[in-house]
């Protein structure tokens, strides 16, 4: 018999978590439950629309579908203690409790956490709870960049110099987090460098790694605009990236086992799920920026693609803390990854406009490199409407980027409607842009690799 699966979640990333299940040569049974009446996930019957953070709609829907195992998508029903309560009903879940997951929904207790077992790259910071010492604080750090504690969607931190410009604006934005019930704000040195994702699967004793992901937050090409969800990414065939060398990697990896061993010291709780790390290259090194206790958003369509491994068995090794018998092995594939969204995303999108994935689909069909992912989108499968949010990711799959972002620029430039896309994600111009700020953080000496990635 067939193993019963539901996935829970919202958004592109849910859509690759499934097609990474239903791509399972063990062909399970999968059921989804999601914010979202989108049609392109599976058949109405097997679909349950509501919120994925409720709990009593989960449970609902969970002894209606009595599935073998449940896969966790985003972060708040992690924050909701969603994972708990299936546990509660016997029933495995790939998704770390509600008290392992602070290490997403309190930054605070990352920073604590990352300073009490002294593992390598925190930031210099302060955590307030009061305003007692933020002016002073904010004036010794000269730059600095202000965080909520709690989740806000990837949009509450705001950086000197580009969305605050004094001190005394930055004690004003700390007040107004207070007020709006935040129990705390992080304070933190400005840093300069490069961000990166990496993503490992963890059982609570074994860790398993996947490849380092560039995201861009910003809506605009030429990182310029509001910072979103995440517009795109890429990912090299070399599984470094174009200012990562080998150590640099190993340094994230070696931190993400760190983590996960401090979190079973620290909470007694194995945490079964993903450890993904937000790092920076610096001049003084690997930099932490954030953790996150899920896949990312569009990063999980970088690495479950090109995934070797089974899936399916992944989700089961992590249940059974096994992990460390299963090799989890990746292609040597570059991939880029395009979000295309409603126009003005993300401050006033378009919460209704009708869009037409008619080409997109006709190319889906023939070009065997091509992957798509449907996000915030309703309606039919014919009529498809917007809701508001991120609404298709292409993703490009090639023996390099620039091959992989030719096919993702042409699939997302397929989308007919009210949307837009960032043209600029995967390109050897941007690339190059992101070599030249590195070559002057580190020194040309510290970017030898990137020639190549510029031609």
């Amino acid at each position: 018999m067939a193993l019963k699966v539901e996935v829970v979640g919202k958004s592109g990333r849910l859509h690759a978590i499934l097609r990474a299940l239903l791509d399972s040569v063990r062909m399970p049974d999968v059921y989804v439950i999601s914010d979202v009446n989108n049609p392109k996930l599976v058949p109405p019957d097997r679909l349950y629309c509501g919120k994925s953070d409720d709990r009593a709609f989960v449970e609902q829907c969970t002894r209606q579908i009595k599935p073998d195992l449940v896969v966790i998508g985003p972060e708040e029903p992690l924050a909701a203690g969603i994972v708990d309560m299936i546990t509660a009903m016997g029933i495995p879940c790939i998704g770390p409790t509600q008290k392992l997951a602070q290490l997403e929904t309190s930054k605070a207790f990352t920073r604590r956490l990352l300073a009490k077992h002294d593992i390598q790259g925190n930031p210099e910071h302060r955590i307030f709870t009061s305003l007692d010492g933020v002016e002073e604080y904010l004036r010794g750090l000269g730059e600095f960049v202000i965080k909520p504690d709690g989740l806000t969607g990837g949009k509450g931190v705001k950086v000197s110099g580009e969305h605050i410009h004094s001190v005394s604006e930055g004690v004003r934005y700390c007040a107004e987090l207070l007020r709006a019930g935040q129990p705390a704000v992080i304070v933190e040195e400005k840093l300069d460098g490069e961000e990166f994702s990496f993503q490992s699967v963890f059982d609570g004793k074994h860790i398993a790694h996947t490849v380092p992901v560039q995201d861009h937050k910003r809506a605009r090409e030429g990182d310029k605009g509001p910072n979103t969800g995440g517009m795109g990414s890429y990912s090299c065939e070399d599984h470094l990236l174009p200012f990562l060398e080998a150590v640099h990697v190993d340094e994230a990896r070696e931190i993400n086992r760190l983590v996960g061993e401090a979190l079973l010291e620290e909470t007694e709780q194995e945490y079964k799920g993903i450890l993904y790390g937000g790092f920076m290259l610096t001049k003084k090194g690997l930099r932490v920026i954030e953790y996150n206790a899920r896949f990312g958003d569009p990063e999980v369509m970088n690495v479950l693609p090109i995934m070797q491994t089974d899936f399916l068995d992944i989700c089961e090794s992590i249940v059974a803390g096994t992990l460390d018998k299963l090799p989890v092995r990746f292609q040597n594939q570059a991939t880029v990854c395009k979000y295309v969204v409603p126009m003005e995303y993300p401050e006033k999108p378009s919460a209704q406009g009708e869009i037409n994935v008619d080409d997109l689909e006709d190319m889906l069909a023939s070009e065997s490199r091509l992957r798509v992912y449907y996000g915030a989108v309703e309606g039919t499968s014919e009529r498809l409407r917007l809701t508001g949010s991120r609404a298709i990711a292409c993703l490009g799959i090639g023996n390099s980027v620039p091959e992989a972002e030719r096919i993702a620029e042409k699939a997302a430039s397929l989308v007919k409607g009210p949307v837009y896309h960032r043209r600029d994600i995967g390109s050897s111009k941007l690339i190059a842009k992101r070599r030249s700020h590195m070559e002057h953080v580190l020194g040309s000496s510290g970017t030898r690799r990137l020639i190549k990635y510029a031609s």
